[in-house]
């Protein structure tokens, strides 16, 4: 391995910490400086473009060249025709300019290795971050380990069920904890299927977390994404009848897992919280048919039917951001000046010209990924294919405004991609 390729790899697995660890600094360790720990992850995206760009390492192709374009001319539309803030439009731009290139260079610099590794990483960073929801659920909101961004003492928590508030784990946000655990899923089932060498106590141990995590967590995202991830590994044994005997296990080891753990004194009340959030929110947004098109598309097709009423250069880029709103009109930081939806922020940010535009290359996109994975299921290989159902609820339409969300599509588009890649036996 070069030295440059070492470093490289270094900086994506700082990134990836940094991710993962971005709130705890926030809210706990360095609370005074938690405004601009917002972006800390921005410096080290930044130095693995400057890097890989000299090293040879930054692959060109047309989503990047695109997506980069329009980052940059997103900067002049703001200034001049939008809101006229710099510092907004700049916040703005980073998105496009800085995190979405990282993801092709994690695909030139990791490989299939590199991805399995990450995956064993994050299997035994599921148990710890298991138990810290747990021991969050319980606290009470002025607790320590309930602190909000900046040491806030009336806590990180949202609203959940039955007096319980919905835990954020280590992240700023609660948001950051049911992607978390959206991306554990893809390598917890994927290492039930292909061993690959991980220790079978902490796969278990991890397993149970991430079961424990959904009532504990009082979200209905996390078990979306859960059963997403478990209906990939699905798709692919039944694409592969040899491992019939692993789908059998798979499903009958899932129901064994809640059985227990439903058991537990520790879970009956987040289990009933859960159910109670479950059913209360159905009623409102039409069960959940109303609940996965409202979340999953997002508002995404009237977002479209309602771009030609926007101004043809947008509002500025930036400005649909939480802290775009902040710079702009001061408030609370959980404001939406333009709409909380991804398509209908872009698309209000750069004007139906290049939202539409950016909109189609993040589909665009995910649907070549689609295609790969596929052709690597046909071949045998499952890791791509069951990375494919988190890429489609994260790269096309998350909440890129939002910094655990863009962190995570870096992540998994970039993994997806090296995924593709065998080392070299040389």
């Amino acid at each position: 391995m070069t030295d440059t390729r070492r470093w490289l790899r270094r900086g994506i697995w700082l990134y990836f910490w940094l991710l993962i660890l971005e709130g705890a600094l926030r809210k706990w360790v360095l609370p005074g400086l938690a405004t601009p720990l917002l972006i800390v992850r921005d410096p080290v995206a930044i130095f693995l473009i400057f890097e890989a760009w000299r090293r040879g390492f930054l692959p060109i192709n047309k989503y990047l060249l695109g997506v980069v374009l329009i980052g940059i001319i997103g900067i002049y539309t703001a200034v001049f025709l939008g809101h006229g803030n710099l510092a907004v439009a700049l916040y703005g731009a980073r998105i496009l300019l800085f995190h979405f290139p990282l993801m092709f260079i994690i695909g030139a610099v990791f490989n299939r290795d590199d991805v399995v590794k990450l995956g064993k990483t994050i299997v035994w960073i599921t148990i710890p971050m298991a138990i810290l929801i747990a021991i969050q659920f319980y606290s009470p909101q002025s607790a320590w380990v309930n602190r909000g961004v900046g040491g806030d003492t009336a806590g990180a928590g949202f609203d959940g069920a039955m007096g319980y508030f919905r835990p954020p784990g280590t992240f700023s946000f609660t948001n950051g904890l049911h992607l978390y655990f959206g991306l554990a899923g893809i390598f917890i089932f994927y290492f039930w299927l292909k061993a690959e060498g991980i220790n079978r106590l902490a796969l278990l141990a991890a397993t149970a977390g991430m079961a424990a995590a959904v009532p504990f967590s009082i979200s209905r995202s996390l078990l979306l994404f859960v059963a997403i991830d478990f209906g990939f590994a699905a798709i692919a044994i039944l694409r592969n009848p040899q491992y019939g005997k692993q789908m059998i296990l798979l499903v009958v080891g899932a129901l064994v897992v809640v059985a227990v753990l439903s058991q537990l004194p520790v879970l009956q009340t987040p289990i009933e919280a859960f159910v109670s959030r479950f059913t209360s929110a159905s009623d409102v947004e039409g069960g959940v048919s109303g609940s996965l098109g409202g979340r999953w598309l997002g508002g995404m097709f009237e977002a479209v039917l309602a771009s030609f009423d926007q101004p043809f250069w947008g509002y500025g880029q930036g400005m649909g951001t939480n802290a775009g709103s902040v710079l702009i009109r001061g408030g609370s930081s959980r404001d939406f000046l333009i709409a909380e939806g991804e398509w209908g922020r872009v698309i209000g940010e750069l004007g139906p010209l290049m939202g539409l535009l950016l909109i189609l290359m993040r589909v665009g996109l995910s649907l070549d990924f689609c295609w790969q994975g596929y052709r690597r299921l046909a071949q045998g290989d499952f890791l791509p294919w069951m990375q494919l159902g988190y890429v489609l609820m994260m790269v096309p339409q998350a909440q890129w405004a939002q910094p655990a969300a863009l962190g995570f599509s870096t992540i998994i588009g970039g993994t997806f991609l090296a995924s593709l890649r065998q080392p070299k036996t040389n």
